[in-house]
């Protein structure tokens, strides 16, 4: 990407389009992607349903659309900041650390929507919701595994670890923040995510 590329000014259409989508991955993240009709979005952003019509043509189209933005939204205030940091334990945590306090962060009221979405189609195959949701989740393994050796390759993490194993365990630890902060609050939700990773990262440990 040149200079002249990174800096091309959007259009209105572009921009409407960001701030349909940006309340559309808001409004999953509370109620479910299936919750996302024209009508709702419509009423959501003050547009017309034709004005909606004229960005998304169906329902389907705005609820791939609004995985793809929180895909996006995840990408960037996650992974892309993780990246940062020197390869090896360092990064792993930036990316725990990054992972939990998302949805936070980013006003998700509900929680990560990836993760919504994931239990919403888990029973929905054939939907294609269900494919594209399974599609992401995998991505997010596959990084997540990567980083873990990384860690290995860094000398940080004990050679011969099952990267996969150890992403599995992370992953376990993240989704039980999720779930627990509902119950006990973000600050006991936090503290008990972090000692997990901390121990985890002890027992792999070089």
């Amino acid at each position: 990407m040149n200079a002249a590329t990174a800096h091309k000014p959007t259009t209105k259409g572009e921009d409407t389009r960001s701030a349909i989508l940006a309340a559309a991955v808001e409004q999953a993240s509370v109620g479910g992607f299936e919750s996302l009709t024209i009508g709702t979005l419509a009423e959501k952003t003050g547009m017309s349903k034709s004005g909606l019509f004229a960005h998304f043509g169906s329902k389907l189209d705005l609820q791939m659309a609004a995985l793809d933005e929180a895909a996006r939204q995840f990408t960037e205030a996650v992974f892309l900041p993780a990246m940062k940091a020197p390869r090896g334990l360092k990064r792993l945590r930036a990316l725990f650390e990054g992972w939990i306090s998302w949805p936070q962060r980013a006003s998700m009221p509900g929680g990560c929507p990836i993760d919504a979405a994931g239990r919403e189609y888990q029973h929905q195959r054939g939907h294609p919701m269900h494919d594209a949701v399974l599609d992401r989740q995998r991505t997010l393994d596959r990084e997540l595994a990567k980083t873990v050796l990384l860690a290995v390759e860094a000398g940080e993490l004990a050679k011969g670890l099952d990267p996969r194993q150890v992403a599995f365990e992370l992953l376990g630890i993240i989704f039980a923040f999720y779930r627990t902060e509902l119950v006990l609050g973000s600050a006991e939700a936090s503290e008990r995510a972090r000692a997990s990773f901390d121990r985890l990262v002890e027992a792999y440990r070089a």
